[in-house]
């Protein structure tokens, strides 16, 4: 599901994500990241309607260790093919249409060690404390290709396993310039949890136009630090124990 269109974005965060991007396809041709930022640039300057410029739908477990306590986040993203296009071009494949996880190993650390940056969009809370996740370690993040999408699997590991009864996992990205929408089939589950867990989740809701305005009234040249916009909007997933 992909929500309703978003307010004008401001041309800090287009150029916050740009980075991203960039780092994202580095081991690419040069003309490739020279199309993808212009391709970036144009669509942000003339669409008048504000919306993400990358789309990414989930699936998200939520992992479990032998003796019930969480050890991990692991997420599923699958890019949209827009974007999977311009990053899988210049990548040497030995079946045309058709990408190996080997062959799209270097792509695959690119983008984890990009993300860092932005603490991989993910944000954790256990019985209301702020919960500390570390980088996913070497054989936990490939890329695969399937129908044309990249989809980035990689596992967060949380720096100190814990058991809690209820915890909060928010996905967002604090700009907008990411729009991140569930899987319509089965997006969330727990991994090995405990008898009686249980795993729900919250769409975002939709921006209001008193929103949508205020959010294109912030001046280009300055920093959106006065609203939380992104978590405003977070994709949201509940565990629940006894």
């Amino acid at each position: 599901m992909i929500p309703a269109p978003m307010a004008v974005q401001p041309v800090h965060s287009r150029r916050h994500l740009c980075a991203a991007v960039r780092d994202m396809v580095r081991p690419q041709m040069s003309v490739l990241l020279r199309i993808l930022v212009i391709l970036l640039g144009v669509v942000g300057a003339t669409t008048a309607q504000a919306h993400p410029h990358v789309w990414v739908t989930m699936k998200t477990d939520v992992v479990y260790g032998s003796d019930g306590s969480i050890t991990g986040i692991r997420h599923a993203w699958a890019f949209d093919d827009m974007f999977s296009a311009f990053a899988t071009q210049g990548i040497e494949q030995k079946t045309k249409g058709e990408f190996t996880r080997e062959e799209l190993a270097p792509l695959a650390e690119v983008n984890v060690t990009s993300l860092k940056e932005y603490d991989y969009f993910t944000y954790l809370t256990a019985d209301g404390k702020k919960v500390e996740l570390t980088d996913p370690v070497k054989g936990q993040y490939w890329l695969d290709y399937k129908d044309s999408v990249l989809v980035l699997n990689f596992v967060l590991p949380l720096k100190q396993p814990l058991k809690a009864r209820n915890v909060d996992i928010d996905v967002y990205d604090p700009t907008i310039f990411v729009d991140f929408s569930f899987e319509k089939q089965n997006p969330v589950k727990l991994d090995n949890a405990p008898s009686g867990c249980k795993v729900g989740f919250q769409l975002p809701r939709e921006m209001t136009f008193q929103e949508s305005k205020r959010l294109a009234q912030i001046p280009a040249d300055q920093q959106n630090t006065s609203m939380a916009w992104g978590a405003q909007f977070a994709n949201k997933i509940k565990v629940t124990c006894p």
